[in-house]
């Protein structure tokens, strides 16, 4: 007998018209949360969950991905069992113009020293 088909994995993410700026700038405050925005636009590509060198462990980086998904900053998706995360990085220009470069430049002029 043939097992059913389940339904692909998804996450949900908010429409960026109903994310405010005060969401974003919350969701951008925290150093760790830059921390993971700057190495997904280092690595110029998407990434897992497990590939992200941080300084927390691992289910305290994943409540930081929840708040950067739920302010809008993350889409993350499935790739069969991995967790996948990328900037939204257009959609945050066109809602908020020139914030996440602003945050981002000055993120890694903080890292740089």
């Amino acid at each position: 007998m043939a097992r059913p088909r389940t339904a692909a994995r998804t996450v949900e993410h908010p429409d960026l018209s109903e994310v405010s700026l005060q969401q974003v700038l919350e969701a951008l405050v925290d150093p760790v949360r830059r921390m993971v925005v700057s190495q997904l636009v280092r690595a110029g590509e998407d990434k897992s969950c497990g590939t992200f060198d941080a300084p927390v462990s691992l289910s305290t980086l994943t409540h930081h991905f929840n708040v950067l998904r739920e302010a809008g900053v993350i889409r993350q998706y499935y790739v069969g069992t991995t967790k996948m995360n990328t900037l939204r990085t257009d959609e945050m220009e066109q809602r908020f113009p020139g914030l996440l470069s602003a945050v981002l430049a000055a993120s890694l002029a903080e890292e740089a020293g």
